[in-house]
Order: structure tokens, then sequence, then C-alpha cells
């Protein structure tokens, strides 16, 4: 492996992990240029090594959050539970299929996504309970095992639909949805390397310095958007939700 493309899959980790601890879709960086720089592997393997710098980044921007937002821990451990084996069971399918069907859905998913969070300007600003404890008990299940399986599945934007998904499903702010997506984003990424690993999937020298330039990342995106607040993440998250689309429509059309 020429040392130069480390550098630059290093170079991808630290900004995929910056985005991903602010407000999610590190993924759609980490992901694409991952499979650029290593061509000749296959897709599993990328997939799989990169789940291990990934991980680190969640790990060090969930530290953040945890100092200074509070998590709903009763919910927090159901949903982190359930997303493990979601995750394990998506990236298991990974290896025996092709997920390119699943794009033409998503880009239309985020086509509505980024206009209603851009007109709908309160979207995330302020924490918002309209269900019982029942109600976002449901809720959480689902987001878990849905969003778990295509974390293991496809990877890219899991972040951000997280974030999605406890804002207006389960009512928080962007602080607290992008807080306690972290955790469980963390789960699902170790229900992902847990089946990787046993697949002998994960390419370790690559792993482990991007893991390192990730978890930096991650330690300095959670800082700022907690100093920031709701406003901040708001604008970034509407960027990221832009590039996500414009990288699937590339993908639909184009690849």
């Amino acid at each position: 492996m020429e040392t130069y493309v480390i550098v630059l899959l290093c170079l991808v980790a630290f900004a995929a992990g910056f985005i991903d601890a602010i407000v999610g879709g590190g993924g759609l960086i980490q992901t694409p240029m991952g499979l650029i720089l290593l061509p000749t592997l296959a897709v599993s393997t990328v997939v799989g090594t990169l789940k291990i710098p990934a991980f680190s980044g969640t790990s060090f921007a969930a530290y953040q959050y945890l100092k200074k937002v509070d998590m709903n821990w009763r919910l927090l451990f159901i949903m982190m539970a359930l997303a493990i084996p979601s995750a394990f069971l998506g990236s298991t399918l990974l290896t025996y299929v092709s997920n390119s069907f699943m794009k033409p859905l998503l880009l239309v998913v985020l086509s509505i996504l980024a206009v209603y969070t851009y007109a709908k300007k309160n979207f995330g600003q302020h924490i918002a309970k309209t269900h019982s404890a029942k109600e976002q008990m449901v809720y959480a299940i689902v987001i878990s095992v849905v969003v778990g399986f295509y974390d293991g599945f496809i990877g890219p934007g899991t972040g951000s639909f997280f974030v999605v998904a406890f804002i207006a499903l389960l009512g928080f702010d962007f602080l607290h949805a992008s807080a306690n997506a972290k955790m469980v984003n963390l789960a699902t990424n170790f229900g992902s390397i847990v089946l990787f690993t046993l697949k002998g999937k994960i390419i370790w020298s690559i792993a482990l310095p991007m893991a390192a330039c990730n978890a930096l990342g991650g330690w300095l995106g959670a800082k700022l958007a907690i100093n920031k607040g709701n406003s901040f993440i708001r604008v970034f998250f509407l960027v990221v939700v832009i590039g996500t689309l414009l990288r699937f429509a590339y993908d639909v059309f184009y690849a």
C-alpha cells in the first residue's frame, strides 16, 4: 500500500469524523473516498475496514456529548441493544448482495428531507415531546431496527438519519438528537465490526491510522457543536443533507 494513499485516507477520516460529530453523515465522505482510493478491494472489505475509524470517531464525539448533554439512558439502552443485531444482519446481507437498488429510494427520501428542513425553520430548534412514553418506545424500536439495518447494509448517511429520526419522531432538538444519535450509531458500528471481523474483512494496517484521525475530527466537531448550539447544527445539517442528496443523485443517474 502506497504511503500517499494512507495519508489521503487519514485526511478523509479526519474530515468525516468532524462532520459526523456535528450532525452525522461522515460516511458520505469516508465511504466513497475509500472505494475510490482502494479500487482493487472488495466493497465489503472497504466498508468493513472503514467501520473501525467510524467507531473511533463516534466514540470520541459521544464522550464529548456525554459530558455536556443529558441522555435518556433507559431509551438509549433499549435502542443500542436492538441496533447491534440489526447492523450485524445488515452487514451479513452486504457480503452477499448488491445494495444499488436502495439508492433511488434514498434519493427521494433525502430530497423530501432537505426541502422540509429548509422550509420548517423551527425544525430541531427545541424539544417538543408530543407523544406518550409508550409511543416514544415504539418509535425508538422502529428507528433502531430500520436505521441499524441500513447502517450495516449500506452505511453512508446513517448519522443524519438517526438525527432526523430523533427530531421528527422522538421530539428532540438538534443538540440532544445529535448527542443521542451518537450513542446508537456507536452500537450499529459495533454490530457491523463484529460481523466484518468474523468474516476477516478488516485491513487493520489501514483501519488503525484512519481511526486515530477520525477520532481527532470527532473530538473537535463535537466540541464545536456543543459550543455553537442548535442554529449552527441546523445549518450544518442542511449542508450535509444536500451533499448526501447530490452524492446519491450521481450514483443513481451517472454511476
